[in-house]
């Protein structure tokens, strides 16, 4: 259920990438740009999740593709509606997950007026028909929150949108090219392509205006939200998932104009995707006899938590390092069949789907097992019973997992440990010696239940 809305996210997507792609160019650039969102490894696992981010960088584009509508060099006689549906979806990300959605789009627009110099062809009614449809549908939250005397809750909002800039939040901390890295190898293989757009006079070779339009937009799109997440401290992988949208687009016209003949995919773009594709898929390849060689690997890992995640066992079927095979193969016959272009380019799409399937299917749920199987499994036996649940690292599973309730939500940590407590608590650790002495030390009377596979269970009850 929580999944639902990103299933239909994704549906959604698809569609506006096909219709979007085929204004542009036609059904096959429409087809091709849809694809290469789909078969790319995480949008692809993006719409499998239960986080809002699909909508709210649904919104956020489309807000952004009516103002490139809007901007068009050649006369355009709907101007004023294309500037109030820019607004009414950039209200709607607003009111998705706050203003970070309109600041995106502010940044992207301003950087347009720049390389514009400012110079734009607008009316002053689309500009209030704008700023008055984005105050009423981006606003109305805020407004119904202070109607009702929540002022202190707004005021919340924001200094948590401030924190989320200047700090690393939860421990979502990273280095400065963490969203670079993540992107390079989590879009893959829409991002080699991508990549290839990256030099000057790219443009030249493009003769419909409307498409080279369209272009620029993406380009700052994807520069805009790379460097704003990557000075903002807090670090989280889909932060930079607006990206999807301009990456999969260049990289669709790079192939485009490749299946033409306008450009040539040489070394530069085949020595990248074989290595990325060939590691991934040795990876995968590995990752299914992990049972057979990690004894010979635990001695050498100096982490108490990971060493007991790796005692857990996973009930493998046996088939699953063909998906890695598949990918591996993908790559290799893309620069096979080169000479083909059509052929070698629905290769390597099709192994991708099959590896990102495969990998979604049979090998996610065997690793979860390693990674916290054995919590899920405390959380799932709580189900019904009214205590409180703490766990002491970052995580929001025994929410769900519990199915914790109103009253026995309590994350007074200091209550939890040491208070008159009027129901059981039960805490969760990672098992490792600093966490575990900190813990004991901090609550006296709290009781071992057991430890499995690096996590320790302990248990206050009322007196």
């Amino acid at each position: 259920a929580a999944r639902f809305p990103n299933a239909l996210a994704g549906i959604i997507t698809l569609l506006v990438l096909f219709f979007i792609g085929k204004r542009l160019r036609d059904e096959s650039f429409g087809l091709l740009w849809s694809l290469l969102y789909a078969c790319s490894f995480l949008p692809f696992f993006y719409f499998k999740s239960g986080i809002i981010d699909p909508w709210f960088n649904l919104f956020i584009f489309l807000g952004i593709y009516f103002m490139i509508r809007y901007t068009l060099p050649e006369h355009n006689d709907r101007q004023g509606l294309h500037a109030v549906l820019s607004a009414f979806f950039l209200g709607l990300a607003t009111l998705t997950k706050g203003p970070v959605g309109f600041l995106i789009f502010a940044l992207c627009f301003f950087v347009f007026l720049v390389l514009r110099r400012f110079r734009i062809d607008f009316r002053w009614k689309h500009v209030l028909a704008f700023i008055g449809v984005f105050a009423i549908v981006g606003g109305l939250w805020f407004i119904l929150q202070i109607a009702n005397g929540h002022l202190s809750i707004i005021q919340d909002f924001i200094v948590y949108q401030i924190r989320l800039f200047r700090t690393e939040d939860a421990g979502h901390g990273g280095f400065p090219f963490y969203h670079f890295i993540i992107l390079f190898f989590g879009v893959f293989p829409a991002s080699i392509f991508a990549v290839a757009t990256f030099r000057k006079g790219v443009l030249r070779i493009e003769e419909n205006t409307g498409m080279a339009h369209f272009f620029r937009w993406m380009m700052i799109t994807l520069w805009v939200v790379l460097i704003l997440f990557s000075i903002v401290q807090t670090k989280i992988v889909h932060y930079s998932s607006m990206c999807y949208f301009p990456i999969t687009f260049l990289a669709a016209w790079y192939i485009d104009k490749w299946t033409n003949g306008d450009v040539k995919i040489g070394k530069e773009i085949i020595i990248p995707l074989m290595i990325v594709g060939i590691v991934v898929g040795l990876a995968a390849f590995a990752i299914p006899f992990i049972d057979a060689w990690k004894s010979l690997l635990i001695p050498y890992i100096g982490d108490e938590f990971t060493r007991g995640n790796l005692q857990a066992m996973s009930s493998w079927i046996g088939f699953e390092w063909l998906f890695g095979v598949v990918l591996i193969a993908a790559v290799i016959l893309f620069a096979v069949f080169l000479r083909n272009r059509p052929k070698a380019i629905f290769t390597l799409l099709a192994g991708c789907l099959v590896f990102i399937y495969g990998g979604v299917f049979f090998i996610t749920p065997q690793v979860e097992k390693y990674s916290q199987h054995a919590a899920i499994e405390f959380y799932q036996s709580k189900r019904g019973e009214d205590c409180y649940i703490l766990p002491l690292h970052k995580s929001y599973a025994h929410y769900f997992y519990s199915d914790r309730q109103p009253q026995n939500t309590n994350t007074d940590r200091e209550f939890l440990q040491r208070g008159a407590i009027d129901k059981p608590a039960y805490f969760v650790l990672r098992n490792q010696k600093r966490e575990v002495d900190g813990f004991v030390s901090q609550t006296v009377d709290a009781m071992k239940l057991y430890d499995k596979n690096g996590f320790a269970f302990y248990a206050r009850y009322p007196k």
